[in-house]
């Protein structure tokens, strides 16, 4: 049980996250909660790169190298740098996606979704 708590925290952070993102009627507080859901993303696939060989745990298989007399054992370090490169484009995407939604709240006067709708059917 004790090494599963990552995986909690994922299934938390993805359930928190899918519900106000379909519940709350606020843009702001939509876009934090699909921030809450990639969150909870890049944490299942880091969980998932980690293996365990020999008693040692490691991001994905081990690629074994004859050293000398020895063999040395490394990590693949893709799954990390490929979070890293989905952690820097989800932040600037979060950051585009507010600029928009702060010129929404300059153009309607309003960020609630409902109430942006019922603009929209009125406009029409």
């Amino acid at each position: 049980m004790s090494g599963l708590y990552n995986y909690w925290i994922f299934v938390i952070l993805m359930m928190v996250g899918l519900y106000g993102a379909i519940a709350k009627q606020n843009l702001v507080k939509k876009l934090l909660c699909l921030s809450l859901f990639q969150t909870g993303i890049f944490i299942f696939y880091i969980s998932t790169s980690v293996i365990q060989v020999d008693g040692r745990r490691f991001a994905t298989p081990p690629v074994h190298m004859g050293h000398g007399h020895g063999e040395a054992v490394l990590a693949n370090p893709l799954p990390h740098v490929l979070i890293l490169t989905a952690i820097v484009v989800s932040v600037s995407t979060l950051a585009v996606a507010l600029a928009i939604v702060i010129n929404i709240k300059k153009e309607f006067g309003t960020i609630e979704a409902n109430e942006l709708h019922s603009l929209e059917q009125d406009l029409s």
